[in-house]
């Protein structure tokens, strides 16, 4: 017996127990007092009946109290035939009637109760079904799809070409699994979809189901986890019975870190998460328990391998592993133009610049892009949507919205101007720095008080000595030209700072860049993978005190060499700096064709 049907019988139980003392209670007291027939004759004799109500036998009225008259009293009673009442009466008989009792009055007073009871019930358990309630608990929270319901295929992804190749494997399986048996081949029982937010995983689970026309069990990791131990674990049994049943189908687990985290072990670092780790046992469990032949295919995706469980990622679990990576600039174009489909662009717009400007961007990012374009066009009230609103778009993402109503004092804005032009200048006579595409000294976003926007030419896999001292360079170029302008610094640098020191201090402890520590590498501290998210690292640096001294001085030695660089080039270039700051101070946005003008114009200067 299990136990809904336990609850279910103890449930009527309560209920009878529960319709018997209601009844005794109402009738205790709200039912009028029974009271014999001879009483009522001679209560009526001495005038104390206030009033009745007759219906055929049974008497039902108010009478007063004989020793309280002016409280009255509810009474039933019965009346009996004239003839007897009058011979019981003469010879002092107390008497009283008595309703017929019928079987069809008994079932009525017993089941109208029940019949109340059990629709509260069946209210009740609705209404736990649609929500989270005790008896479903355990079940299951996957979203199903049935293949008809499934729009989405390869042709609705874009940008991961690779990653559907890989996946095609697993289409052509679950659609026709007799070849792979044939040869005596297995299928992954798990594919792990890893990859940045954002660059489309599951909307890549949701297409391999709609290419393979087969059910989709879609859940997220965190759907697993609940306060009572021993939930999650009765969730995962209950998906892996659905899947089954409906084979062939994918079980698509999306955020597996929230559930798939490394267990505690090795020397007890890390305590223990009683509830998740029972839940990944058992998924551990039912991975090894169900044979790919049944044409279940799990399908997962994270943005954290690195803090997956060892025994989530062997053989015979999830042991494929396909990267879902930011794309490049083709793949940009494609994803661009898929979501343009939606929209009314205008003839002039090239996704292809559009592209170019977006590195970087995930899938998510350059759907944005075309939706924030959309609603900038709309209320500018225009008829389509032109290169302009999508440029326009582009900075929103990356700066943040313009703040055209603040107001800034004419000493700040000054300081503003030279900080943002001492950027931009740095990076035009930067060798291999992203040229310029905009200068603007109005605040967006939270705390950006001017914006230099950059543009790579291309997409870039790996950085020079050389280029990540010029990203230094033009980092540090808005501090150096407050320095030089105003024989003054301000806190605007702030940011520029910050990541300055994080590429130097990446060149020189752990890319092998520094001069004095040679190819040995100091990366910053790390968790082991078997400690839990919540737990601090181990104390103490894996390097010495003397090493650690070495390297602050060596990234304060290469921040001092490049600020003297800098100072070299914005002393030299002093004049075209105070020309295009005071130009940003009287249209406060500069484009990239005015900025180039400048440049070109001092450069034919110089060689006159």
């Amino acid at each position: 017996m299990d136990n809904k049907t336990k609850f279910l019988i103890w449930y009527i139980f309560i209920a009878i127990i529960g319709v018997i003392a209601l009844n005794h209670v109402i009738v205790s007291q709200y039912a009028p007092k029974d009271i014999a027939y001879s009483e009522f004759l001679e209560a009526l004799e001495a005038g104390l009946i206030v009033e009745v109500s007759i219906v055929g036998d049974q008497i039902e009225g108010k009478m007063r109290d004989a020793e309280n008259p002016e409280e009255t009293l509810h009474f039933s009673t019965f009346r009996v035939e004239p003839e007897l009442s009058e011979k019981l009466a003469d010879h002092g008989v107390t008497f009283l009637g008595r309703p017929e009792r019928t079987f069809f009055r008994d079932l009525l007073s017993w089941v109208i109760p029940l019949i109340l009871f059990l629709g509260i019930w069946v209210l009740i358990m609705r209404r736990m079904s649609a929500g989270a309630g005790f008896m479903n608990v355990g079940q299951s929270k996957a979203k199903i799809y049935m293949d008809k319901d499934i729009e989405v295929t390869f042709e609705d992804v874009a940008g991961v070409d690779e990653s559907k190749e890989e996946l095609q494997e697993v289409i052509d399986y679950l659609k026709d699994p007799e070849p792979f048996q044939r040869l005596g081949g297995r299928m992954p029982k798990g594919v792990l979809l890893v990859g940045p937010p954002g660059t489309g995983k599951t909307l890549l689970a949701r297409a391999v189901a709609g290419e393979a026309k087969v059910p989709f069990f879609s859940i997220s990791g965190s759907d697993f986890i609940q306060m009572f131990v021993g939930v999650g674990a009765s969730r995962v049994r209950d998906l892996f019975k659905q899947a089954r049943e409906s084979a062939p189908c994918i079980i698509f687990v999306d955020e597996l870190d929230a559930v798939g985290k490394a267990r505690a072990g090795q020397g007890g670092f890390g305590g223990s998460h009683e509830e998740r780790e029972q839940t990944l046992n058992q998924l551990l469990a039912e991975m090894d328990g169900f044979d790919p032949r049944e044409g279940v295919v799990i399908l997962a995706a994270t943005n954290q391998p690195e803090t997956l469980d060892p025994a989530l990622l062997r053989a015979g679990r999830f042991d494929r592993h396909v990267l879902v990576d930011t794309p490049d600039v083709n793949g940009r174009k494609v994803i661009l133009e898929l979501h343009a489909r939606k929209i009314r662009l205008s003839g002039q717009v090239d996704l292809a610049v559009v592209a170019r400007m977006t590195s970087g961007f995930s899938g998510a990012d350059l759907a944005n892009v075309i939706n924030e374009a959309a609603l900038l066009a709309a209320r500018k009230e225009k008829n389509e949507v032109g290169l302009e609103e999508l440029e326009e778009s582009v900075e929103r993402i990356i700066a943040g919205l313009e703040k055209k109503s603040r107001v800034i004092n004419p000493k700040e804005k000054e300081i503003i101007a030279y900080h943002e032009t001492g950027h931009a200048l740095v990076a035009a006579f930067t060798p291999g720095a992203d040229r310029v595409k905009k200068i603007t000294i109005i605040p967006r976003g939270i705390g950006a008080l001017g914006y230099t926007q950059q543009l790579p030419t291309e997409d870039r896999y790996l950085m020079t000595r050389q280029e990540l001292q010029g990203k230094i360079d033009v980092l540090l170029g808005g501090r150096v030209a407050e320095q030089l302008i105003f024989d003054e610094i301000s806190t605007g640098a702030q940011n520029d700072l910050q990541r300055a020191t994080d590429i130097a201090r990446a060149m020189v402890a752990e890319l092998g860049m520094g001069k004095t520590l040679g190819l040995s590498t100091y990366p910053r501290q790390r968790k082991p993978a078997f400690l839990k998210a919540e737990q601090p690292p181990f104390p103490g640096k894996e390097y010495s005190e003397a090493t650690a001294a070495q390297l602050d001085e060596e990234v304060r030695e290469l921040l001092e060499d490049r600020k003297a660089r800098v100072w070299n080039v914005l002393s030299e270039h002093e004049q075209i700096l105070r020309k295009i700051a005071e130009r940003l101070l009287e249209t406060e946005v500069l484009d990239e064709q005015e900025f180039k003008k400048f440049i070109q114009t001092t450069k034919k200067e110089s060689e006159t």
